[in-house]
């Protein structure tokens, strides 16, 4: 059963330029229990989505609900069932992490034995026993990360809005905070992130939506989108760059659809029906043709290529979402 739906939802901003529609008819559906991703280039309204659902923007049409309750109509009742993480950590600094959290159980009118006992409980949990009685602005971005998290989570919400968690930590810290977003869910709750990292949709999610323009262009699980996309794919890295309209028409020869070359113009990829008899007959006609290569491969698509096919370019990781600009949107059209 869903959640978190949202139908038809419309969003548009005035700017010196002009309008811009940060949304433009979004229909989004999140399953109980689950993990559900939104992916999207910059600009394309993931946040903007976030913030409707979190009742801290109003939509100029449509209509969205949390567990029933339409956001719009009854965004007291809305925010009572949810916790919100965003993009920055919103944590005081002077205050140790312990106090953080003690601080937000009071303003949920917990009371201070309640308050403090939570507080307890998220610190221990979140891994954070040693610092947590030393103040936030000593803490590391990951520990910050942790922190933001716990907040959301000291009313127990049934769904937590996760906008680019993991954004500026460094590998070990979003591993970290990845395993304590997999213990949630295990523990029943919904969550619905952005992120700017395929590979954490691809581990976390569930089912992903691509958004695009203000509306979600696809969706699935990570192997359905992959799954449009096509099989294998052979890649290959060229010595010289002055090889690479002859590499593509051996490429084109033996694969599938257009081929996809890198920006430095050195390596490029295509799908194949057949993996590696394909990718044994383009090396043959390669070195018959003396093209030198520094790599050669097959691979299987990811997300990054399902990103590429339906938005047109490639993901990449200092990708922030915004209010998408009147430049973006007239090159799209």
């Amino acid at each position: 059963m869903a959640i978190i739906e949202a139908s038809g939802l419309t969003k548009t901003y005035r700017s010196k330029s002009g309008p811009v529609h940060a949304l433009a008819g979004l229909d989004l559906s999140v399953p109980e229990g689950t993990v559900t991703a939104l992916l999207g280039p910059n600009g394309a309204g993931k946040t903007t989505t976030v913030k409707v659902l979190t009742t801290l923007v109003v939509p100029d049409s449509g209509t969205a609900s949390i567990a029933g309750v339409d956001v719009v109509r009854d965004p007291q009742a809305t925010r009572r069932s949810i916790g919100v993480s965003g993009q920055y950590a919103a944590v005081d600094e002077n205050l140790t992490g312990f106090e953080n959290l003690e601080m937000i159980g009071r303003l949920y009118h917990l009371g201070g034995r309640a308050s403090r006992a939570r507080a307890r409980e998220l610190i221990d949990v979140f891994g954070l026993t040693e610092a947590g009685d030393r103040p936030v602005k000593g803490f590391s971005g990951g520990m910050r990360r942790r922190i933001d998290l716990a907040g959301a989570l000291v009313m127990n919400p049934s769904v937590l809005f996760l906008d680019e968690p993991t954004t500026g930590l460094d590998p070990r810290s979003r591993l970290a905070l990845w395993a304590i977003i997999e213990r949630l869910v295990a523990d029943g709750a919904t969550v619905l992130l952005t992120t700017q990292y395929l590979e954490e949709a691809d581990r976390l999610a569930d089912d992903i939506a691509v958004i695009d323009d203000g509306r979600v262009i696809a969706e699935g699980t990570a192997d359905e989108l992959k799954a449009q996309v096509g099989g294998h794919r052979v890649v290959v890295t060229l010595v010289d760059e002055a090889d690479g309209d002859a590499a593509v028409t051996v490429l084109r020869r033996h694969g599938l659809g257009a081929v996809e070359t890198s920006g430095d113009g050195r390596t490029h990829a295509i799908a194949v029906a057949a993996g590696p008899g394909a990718l044994q007959r383009v090396l043959t006609d390669l070195g018959a043709a003396g093209i030198g290569l520094h790599d050669a491969g097959m691979r299987r698509p990811t997300l990054d290529d399902v990103f590429l096919r339906l938005t047109g370019h490639a993901a990449t990781e200092d990708e922030i979402d915004d209010v998408p600009t009147p430049e973006r949107q007239a090159a799209s059209r």
